[in-house]
């Protein structure tokens, strides 16, 4: 039997996720062993498979229109969506921007800094994305399992890539909801 193929990508956030993920330490050879390791953030592939994975996974908030087609792709692409850490199930640290007028956060951002020169400006190229309301994945496309934790455990993400790989859906109670 071939071994379920899983891609993850990132959107808006710190890559705390990430590397809790790397806190599996060793244990990452074992999920090698269950899955079959297909487009990462840190891999030669950046996108899903176009015929399909069984196991896509996102981190990270939605903040702009590139960060929309992201999560629309991975979930088109995928049997399984997977929403990791809480910016991805819940907004996060990043949707306290939605606080903010958006014109004042990107001033601040981008010409108010301590380490902006004199000529910063807020840029404007039509080949950057659009900033948007800061959203969980969840407001934008159906997502199957959700794994919160700012970052989650590293405990937490091997039982749910590993009950992935072995074709379960994971179920997130008692001591398998917790994080740092």
């Amino acid at each position: 039997m071939a071994k379920p193929k899983v891609s993850m990508d990132w959107l808006a956030g710190c890559a705390g996720c990430e590397m809790s993920l790397l806190d599996m330490d060793e244990r990452i050879v074992a999920v090698a062993n269950l899955v079959d390791i297909r487009s990462t953030p840190i891999t030669d592939l950046k996108v899903p498979d176009e015929s399909g994975v069984d196991v896509g996974i996102l981190s990270g908030a939605v903040n702009n229109t590139y960060n929309e087609e992201v999560a629309h792709r991975m979930r088109s692409r995928s049997k399984c969506l997977v929403s990791l850490g809480d910016c991805a199930v819940f907004g996060g640290v990043v949707a306290m921007r939605n606080f903010f007028k958006l014109e004042d956060a990107l001033k601040r951002a981008y010409v108010e800094t301590e380490s902006t020169d004199s000529e910063g400006f807020v840029p404007s190229d039509p080949e950057l994305c659009i900033p948007t309301e800061v959203r969980a994945v969840s407001d934008i496309v159906k997502v199957d399992v959700n794994v919160p934790g700012c970052p989650p455990d590293a405990d937490v993400i091997f039982y749910v890539l590993s009950e992935l790989g072995q074709g379960r859906i994971p179920e997130l109670k008692g001591d398998k909801l917790h994080w740092h």
